[in-house]
């Protein structure tokens, strides 16, 4: 677990010294990996200029928005590389969750384990998937999540808290819905599928986010009430509350959620 000492060697040693892994963070997928591809965006997508003002105005309870360059995590980046983070955490024990329905079993691994062997391209015959995500145990992570810089947006009222999360390509997250927040990817590609509250999205609550790309999505796309937009790295999604949801990784990806609460 990193203390702040070891955070500013880290910073010294994968900023400075080893700079040139910047640009996949050595989280790298294979062309043969990629179970599935980038999609579509009819999201609507802003920059950084957007203020507060019209955040509330326009997006906060009414809609989703793709936000560009309104952060900059160039440090976080950095300390999310592969060799940093299994520098920092590959001894600690993480607990891998169920995203789907099928079991609400959990199971605990070391964080060097799921990295070398359960970060790997999900099959489309796979029941459901496990990864890294939501379960963290801040007072590890504490170190690492204190230097990630948050949305500059607010919601009246409401406090925020993180998640951080590593998945393999093809991995996800099948329709839900909860309060708002954004999600912002650090590493990779993430496609992100919503429907406005009270819109059915139709699917199987024991099956997998690829699942459903793979054999309910050619039937859906189109469809004016399904919004969808593929994230890169830097790039921030907010989710208004109560909209249903779905992800699917297409690279390996590093992510963090800002979930906001009343």
């Amino acid at each position: 677990m990193w203390t702040k000492q070891d955070i500013i060697i880290v910073i010294y040693i994968y900023v400075v010294v080893s700079a040139e892994h910047l640009e996949n963070g050595e989280w790298a997928t294979k062309v043969k990996d990629r179970v599935a591809q980038p999609g579509p965006c009819n999201i609507a997508v802003r920059d950084g200029s957007l203020t507060q003002e019209e955040f509330l105005n326009t997006y906060a309870y009414t809609e989703p928005v793709v936000i560009k360059g309104a952060t900059d995590n160039q440090l976080f980046q950095s300390l999310t590389q592969r060799s940093a983070l299994l520098e920092g955490y590959g001894h600690t024990t993480i607990r891998l969750s169920s995203a789907n329905s099928y079991s609400y079993v959990k199971r605990d691994i070391s964080f060097q384990d799921y990295c070398d062997h359960h970060i790997h391209p999900q099959k489309l015959s796979a029941l459901e998937t496990f990864y890294f995500f939501g379960d963290n145990n801040h007072e590890e992570w504490q170190a690492l999540l204190e230097l990630y810089q948050q949305p500059p947006y607010r919601l009246p009222q409401h406090t925020s808290a993180l998640s951080f999360g590593l998945a393999g390509p093809g991995t996800g997250v099948p329709f839900h819905f909860h309060g708002p927040g954004f999600s912002e990817i650090i590493w990779g590609q993430k496609r992100w599928f919503m429907y406005p509250p009270g819109v059915n999205p139709s699917f199987h609550p024991n099956r997998t986010s690829l699942q459903w790309l793979m054999e309910d999505y050619p039937k859906k796309k189109g469809n004016s009430m399904l919004y969808e937009c593929t994230l890169l790295p830097g790039e921030i999604i907010y989710f208004p509350d109560m909209w249903w949801h779905a992800t699917l990784n297409i690279d390996t990806s590093v992510f963090i959620s800002t979930f906001l609460s009343p």
